[in-house]
């Protein structure tokens, strides 16, 4: 039976996804569902996973010592995905135009999906990210505007989901873990979990 040293653990996920709730469901685990608002903004100097890492890592802060005192036993997973794309960082569009932008710029290229999580205990806190390489054929303007109108990918880092429309007909392909572009790199997160006191 996986998670055996955690079974006394109450564990929180710090995240709205769905689709990262629905990856911790299917590992096995019952968890709650807590999120904490920070800011989201890095030093300009931090590059590639240094950002996600540094995200994920601020909302595991907001998670202090009050938190882990009223019991003991928690565990908090949090996480940030990022996309990375010649040396330039994109995360969640704010309206259309931007997710437009964003789609053009990954048109007909290779981009990285960066998604790093942090696992915090009472006395310890561990992170971890996963990089996969992942190319878009050429996109049309329709194509784009249609997937945008239907599907609206404001909550995506890029402004698209791997699993949706634009996935099916515009990604030619994927190199590394496929759960990391969703969202959430699984087996990174279950080896820690697993070793976690």
């Amino acid at each position: 039976m996986p998670f055996k040293n955690i079974q006394n653990k109450s564990i929180t996920l710090a995240s709205a996804s769905p689709r990262r709730q629905q990856f911790l469901s299917e590992l096995g685990l019952n968890f709650n569902i807590e999120i904490r608002a920070i800011n989201e903004t890095y030093p300009d100097n931090l590059k590639r996973e240094e950002i996600a890492l540094h995200i994920s890592e601020q909302k595991s802060i907001a998670f202090n010592n009050n938190f882990f005192n009223a019991d003991e036993n928690q565990i908090v997973i949090t996480s940030d995905t990022i996309v990375w794309l010649e040396n330039e960082a994109l995360g969640k569009p704010k309206n259309e135009e931007e997710a437009f932008v964003m789609l053009k710029k990954l048109s007909g290229k290779s981009h990285e999906v960066i998604t790093a999580f942090t696992v915090k205990s009472e006395t310890n806190s561990i992170s971890d990210f996963a990089i996969t390489e992942v190319t878009f054929k050429q996109l049309t303007d329709d194509e784009i505007n249609y997937y945008i109108t239907n599907f609206k990918p404001f909550d995506k880092a890029g402004s698209y989901g791997i699993q949706e429309w634009i996935g099916l007909i515009g990604i030619t392909n994927i190199n590394g873990s496929y759960a990391n572009v969703v969202g959430l790199p699984t087996a990174n997160l279950y080896k820690i979990l697993s070793d976690i006191k």
